[in-house]
């Protein structure tokens, strides 16, 4: 488990900190060997760097980007959505409502015209419209929502 800091205590990443991030962030199963090739380190330094962003929670999770389509999820789409009501209470049943929908792949709170941007993924526009219909549009309080389709995905960083 990360040791938790406030943000006056976060140290912040220096120049080859950002490197290793940047080489960890296209591929999290790197050799300690080939990152430290990458960056001009040897490998106890760039192992130490490691440990201390993962202790301090920059790094806060290793994980697995997988291809939608060959798991019959192929359709991305970005679903914006606003509440009818805006109370603590009514905002953390959609939370709750969301978290158990496993077509939703990101949830994000944000500002503007809509409370929510969603990231969706479902097999075909049919399964889709079933998410839209039968699950998001039935949860109780949404009062808005407005779908964008994926056409492609021109960069992807996590």
């Amino acid at each position: 488990m990360a040791k938790s800091f406030s943000k006056e205590e976060m140290p912040l990443p220096d120049e080859k900190d950002r490197e290793i991030l940047k080489l960890l962030q296209r591929n999290a199963r790197m050799t300690i060997r080939e990152i430290a090739e990458q960056v001009h380190l040897s490998t106890t330094p760039v192992h130490e760097r490691i440990r201390r962003m993962e202790e301090s929670g920059v790094i806060q999770q290793y994980t697995t980007v997988v291809n939608g389509a060959a798991l019959r999820r192929g359709l991305m789409v970005i679903c914006y959505v606003s509440l009818r009501q805006h109370s603590k209470n009514a905002g953390a049943k959609f939370i709750q409502n969301i978290l158990d929908m496993d077509e939703v792949l990101e949830c994000l709170t944000i500002s503007g015209e809509f409370d929510f941007m969603l990231k969706v993924a479902t097999e075909n526009m049919d399964s889709y419209y079933n998410f839209h219909v039968n699950k998001l549009s039935a949860i109780e309080n949404v009062g808005n929502v407005q779908s964008v389709f994926v056409m492609g995905v021109v960069k992807m960083v996590y």
